[in-house]
């Protein structure tokens, strides 16, 4: 049985909001918003993780091209550290809706927790993987960010960032306890910690 969510009757601006990176030992959160057209559909939508990178990509260009606005906020890993990776994340989503071109009438966040904000909105367990406009902010946030890390590369040799985007890959564990960490690593997290 597919899962099906509604917005409230009245909303005319509905903002997905889904992000990426919150596991990884490296680089920052990636969070985006998204406002797509009340009445059209982009046929393809899915949660990011369940969908080939060729076709992130090609979904990617159809998003921006078909959105009313979007926009991108992020918590670098030094504010991660700050402040610890939830609320983090939860800057992250305020930033990004925040500085959305048309502000919305209701926000759907990807999750189980909601930032502290004024907007009428809810979080949606899963939303991901069947609210458009979630599913829209997910391949959003996961193109950019892996865009991202693939310069991080290029930055910071040595740690495969290209091919783990950041995360605990064995290979990236590896690595990490030969050469040490990078200045875009996260020593809040374990096996980051006291080092």
């Amino acid at each position: 049985m597919t899962k099906v969510w509604l917005p409230p009757k009245d909303c005319k601006y509905l903002a997905g909001v889904d992000e990426v990176g919150r596991g990884a030992l490296a680089g920052p959160v990636v969070a985006v918003a998204v406002i797509l057209p009340k009445d059209e559909k982009i046929k393809g939508l899915a949660d990011s993780k369940q969908l080939r990178e060729s076709r992130r990509l090609s979904l990617y260009s159809e998003i921006i091209d078909r959105a009313i606005c979007f926009s991108v906020g992020r918590s670098e890993s030094d504010e991660i550290d700050d402040v610890n990776i939830l609320q983090a994340t939860l800057n992250a989503m305020t930033r990004a809706v925040n500085n959305l071109r048309v502000q919305p009438d209701y926000v759907a966040v990807d999750g189980n927790v909601l930032p502290k904000w004024s907007y009428l909105s809810e979080f949606i367990i899963g939303g991901d993987g069947f609210v458009d406009s979630i599913s829209a902010a997910s391949i959003l946030a996961k193109v950019i960010r892996d865009k991202e890390m693939i310069e991080n590369d290029k930055q910071h040799p040595g740690y495969d960032f290209s091919s783990n985007k950041g995360y605990g890959t064995e290979r990236h564990l590896s690595l990490l306890k030969d050469i040490g960490p990078s200045p875009i690593h996260r020593f809040s997290f374990a096996p980051l910690i006291n080092r």
